[in-house]
């Protein structure tokens, strides 16, 4: 769907919610090309030409941005249902590894799909299993972002610490350090753009303590540091990891990351569940960010992240969906909702509120990916990436505040979403890609995934199957 006309959008008679700056009862947002030229009260202007979006009966927030993802999972949701993170890793490795670039292109085209449908237009995701001989599995996923029409920083993850090195990965699904450091550093040349409008920058992003050697973590920082990219990881996740850390390196998670040169402000981790003020204070100090993926960490029984503590210390928090396999269709406009309640059911009612989790999905996610001066509020000079949420169903007009209506119950639904000022989804329905080839795509490659494990010997006939018989293997 084409919204250029003049080149000029306006997006009329609408709630804002800017994230930065005064919010806007009734208003506009006038959009130039790919950018935010202003935004303000009352009727918008008369632009001859112009393509005119009827906002009445919504609130315009800016695009999310999602900060940490797994878009190959879709292929394997469902499985491994009652697990803890270690047991559910285990059993599904041997799945993974059947994995070939025609599955990782029909997960990630229906996962961006989704993460459309519910506001995100950026998005990151971390991809850390490269089955040798399977083709181009980051080409896969770069394809389908673009036909999709998101944002995409895709985090070429890696691990080279097998069972065998002490390490929670069987052998086979681990790669040789040089092989790692070639191909990121290839990605890299290849894909980043660092151009104030990218649609694609590459992120750095060795898997997590427990698959990852130390040489492994300490040649990928400098690799991004010398190329001007980002690090990603896994971190601090579960108790187990602690246990892991004491064990073979004789130090706790972010003392073991402080140690290899992994904090600093082009760096974020996932998850951050358990810390302690210490480890707080240290990410406050150093501008590292954490990706609190709420959904998640309660699925596989992990914990809750200290969000309160992170942001009255000052450290940058976003939130992400995390992979399919462990958020089952997990919007990330819920997850805005979940990151409020996880809170509140720690420490009271005032421990987060409803537009602290707004900018968590927005401006927290914008600083994670290093763009806060590109993304995650809505301003002059900025992206015109909006959403825009219709608050004036049967139901929600009881709910006053439209910021409330948005992040205390269900996602209201989503109206429009533009990204750069194009039209990626309008009405509820994806219009980029077909949204029922989307959803074929996924589970097409659901199929062909675990087809591929069955003749491999994985037995996948059920989530109990898939536990047991893979634990037993290991």
């Amino acid at each position: 769907m084409s919204d250029q006309g003049s080149g000029v959008v306006l997006v009329t008679d609408v709630a804002v919610a800017p994230v930065v700056g005064p919010e806007i009862e009734s208003g506009y947002i006038r959009i130039e090309g790919d950018r935010i030229a202003e935004l303000g009260p009352g009727p918008a202007p008369d632009v001859p030409g112009a393509v005119r979006i009827d906002g009445s009966g919504c609130l315009a927030t800016p695009g999310l941005v999602n900060t940490h993802h797994h878009l190959y999972q879709w292929a394997s949701q469902g499985l491994v249902q009652d697990a803890t993170l270690f047991e559910w890793l285990v059993a599904l490795y041997p799945v993974w590894a059947a994995m070939d670039a025609e599955v990782v292109r029909g997960a990630a085209t229906a996962g961006l799909g989704w993460l459309a449908l519910s506001g995100c237009t950026t998005t990151s995701d971390h991809h850390y299993v490269f089955p040798k001989g399977r083709g181009d599995l980051l080409a896969a996923e770069i394809e389908a972002a673009r036909e999709v029409g998101l944002r995409f920083h895709p985090a070429r993850g890696s691990m080279d610490r097998g069972h065998s090195k002490g390490g929670l990965p069987p052998d086979a699904v681990v790669e040789d350090l040089d092989d790692i450091l070639t191909a990121t550093a290839e990605a890299v040349d290849a894909y980043h753009d660092p151009s104030f409008a990218s649609m694609l920058r590459v992120v750095v992003a060795p898997c997590s303590p427990f698959s990852a050697s130390a040489e492994l973590m300490t040649e990928s920082a400098a690799l991004a540091r010398a190329a001007g990219v980002r690090l990603h990881t896994h971190l601090a996740e579960t108790l187990d990891e602690d246990e892991h850390c004491l064990e073979q390196f004789g130090t706790r998670p972010v003392d073991y990351m402080d140690k290899l040169g992994w904090l600093g402000p082009d760096v974020w981790f996932a998850h951050a569940v358990h810390l302690s003020d210490g480890d707080i204070g240290k990410l406050a100090a150093t501008g590292t960010g954490v990706a609190h993926c709420p959904s998640s960490n309660g699925r596989l029984g992990a914990g809750i992240a200290r969000v309160s503590e992170l942001l009255r210390g000052g450290v940058p928090v976003g939130l992400g969906v995390d992979g399919s396999a462990s958020s089952e269709l997990t919007p990330l406009s819920g997850e805005m909702r979940q990151a409020l309640l996880f809170q509140r059911a720690r420490l009271g009612p005032r421990a987060l509120s409803a537009r602290q989790a707004l900018e968590l999905a927005t401006l927290g996610g914008a600083r994670n990916l290093g763009r806060e001066a590109e993304l995650g509020t809505l301003q002059p000079g900025k992206l015109a990436d909006v959403a825009l949420w219709r608050i004036d169903g049967p139901f929600t007009p009881a709910v006053p505040d439209p910021v409330c209506a948005l992040v205390f119950g269900p996602p209201p639904p989503l109206t429009r979403l533009l990204v750069g000022g194009r039209t990626v989804v309008a009405a509820g329905e994806l219009r980029t890609v077909p949204q029922d080839v989307a959803g074929r795509a996924g589970v097409a490659a659901r199929r062909r995934l675990l087809r591929a494990a069955e003749e491999q010997g994985v037995t996948v006939g059920s989530e109990l199957d898939v536990r047991s018989r893979s634990t037993r293997r290991s």
